[in-house]
């Protein structure tokens, strides 16, 4: 049995801040891709926080109008990448002879929110992500940044079905609480049904939400009645906020990540796979509570039989900080492990896409299925 983990970025529309074509030059010393989106995805963030407040203060007014004003939102509610809904009462007033004002006082004054635009994805990409799973050929597959089920669903009857791919027998996807549309799922074969998902979409700390997403746990059962759970993870980015915040959110989420993997195991589970996009190295601070005080997870590019493709990374260009995509597993399932490794053939590679063989149909960095690479792992199971 083949379980794989698969960062698809979006299958069919992203947030217009995330999209590809929406990534200007940077105008800077050292020209990133990432800019625009990044400096916009900041911005969205920070605002949605202020707004969320039960009062806003003279500070709290000036920054909504510095920040509206950031996201193109001075002369009406909608920008490029942002759109204002209002549904009732009012945020801003804009005066035509005047600079715009800020109307509520609070949160209770008014209903509505900030909603990211999105944008269609390069079809020839979508195509290239069916082809990386395709050619994975997982019989579970763990995928991060999905758009949602129905999405999903049509992906499997359409796209995987027009490269040549086998389908998949079950799909499921729970809405996590990223408001940019990018969950995490589940693809199983028949050889795993899905009998039972539990959601953490609401598990909380000190009164806010742990998981950026969700940390599903999806229990399946597998020929001979035999159990299996997968957690499928998306763990906070690094690339948005302040670093010092963003890790201690990413630490939290591991930690709980290692509670709910132990409770399981106390509750008589012994076949128990991690999996996803952890945004961060195994071997930083924030991902300690997954493999350090008595954890017995095992990490399957640390098994003899992993094949990294020449590269250590999983990500950008697979670098030894890239590596950010994994799969970890119970001591029972490590030793059923007969082979395991990484898959670049959608991703890029470099600025000119000579870093790995790709496949011929990715001819630019457009037309990539992925930023991310494959991790998969075979089970004699």
């Amino acid at each position: 049995m083949r379980i794989a983990s698969f960062n698809v970025e979006n299958l069919f529309a992203r947030a217009a801040a995330l999209n590809r074509n929406e990534w200007v030059n940077d105008p800077g010393p050292n020209p990133s891709p990432w800019s625009a989106g990044r400096v916009a995805l900041n911005t969205y963030s920070r605002l949605n926080a202020i707004l969320h407040q039960t009062h806003y203060s003279a500070a709290d007014k000036a920054e909504i109008i510095d920040l509206l004003t950031e996201l193109g939102l001075t002369k009406s509610d909608e920008s490029p990448m942002v759109i204002l809904r209002r549904n009732k009462g009012q945020l801003v007033k804009r005066p035509k002879n005047a600079p715009m004002q800020v109307t509520a006082n609070g949160r209770d004054d008014w209903i509505g929110w900030l909603e990211l635009k999105k944008e269609p994805v390069n079809e020839i990409a979508t195509q290239n992500t069916a082809r990386v799973i395709k050619e994975v050929n997982a019989d579970i597959l763990v995928v991060i940044e999905a758009d949602d089920r129905i999405s999903l669903c049509r992906f499997n009857e359409l796209l995987i079905k027009a490269v040549g791919g086998m389908q998949y027998d079950q799909i499921m996807l729970i809405d996590g609480n990223d408001d940019r549309g990018i969950d995490v799922g589940l693809f199983t074969r028949s050889v795993a049904r899905i009998d039972m998902v539990r959601s953490h979409v609401d598990d909380r700390a000190d009164g806010s939400e742990i998981f950026s997403r969700d940390c599903p746990e999806f229990h399946l059962t597998l020929a001979g009645n035999k159990r299996l759970v997968v957690l499928a993870n998306h763990l906070k980015s690094k690339g948005y906020g302040v670093k010092a915040k963003s890790d201690a959110k990413r630490k939290a989420q591991a930690r709980r990540v290692r509670q709910i993997y132990d409770q399981l195991r106390g509750d008589g589970f012994d076949n128990i796979v991690l999996a996803g996009d952890f945004n961060d190295t195994l071997d930083s601070d924030p991902m300690s509570p997954l493999l350090n005080d008595g954890s017995d997870l095992k990490d399957v590019s640390e098994h003899p039989a992993f094949n990294n493709g020449g590269r250590p990374g999983t990500h950008g260009n697979c670098l030894k900080n890239d590596k950010i995509d994994h799969i970890l597993l119970s001591p029972a399932l490590w030793s059923k492990v007969t082979a395991c490794g990484i898959d670049r053939r959608g991703s890029w590679g470099g600025k000119h896409g000579t870093l790995w063989p790709h496949f011929p149909e990715v001819t630019n960095a457009n037309q990539a299925a992925s930023d991310h690479a494959a991790v998969w792992v075979d089970l004699a199971i």
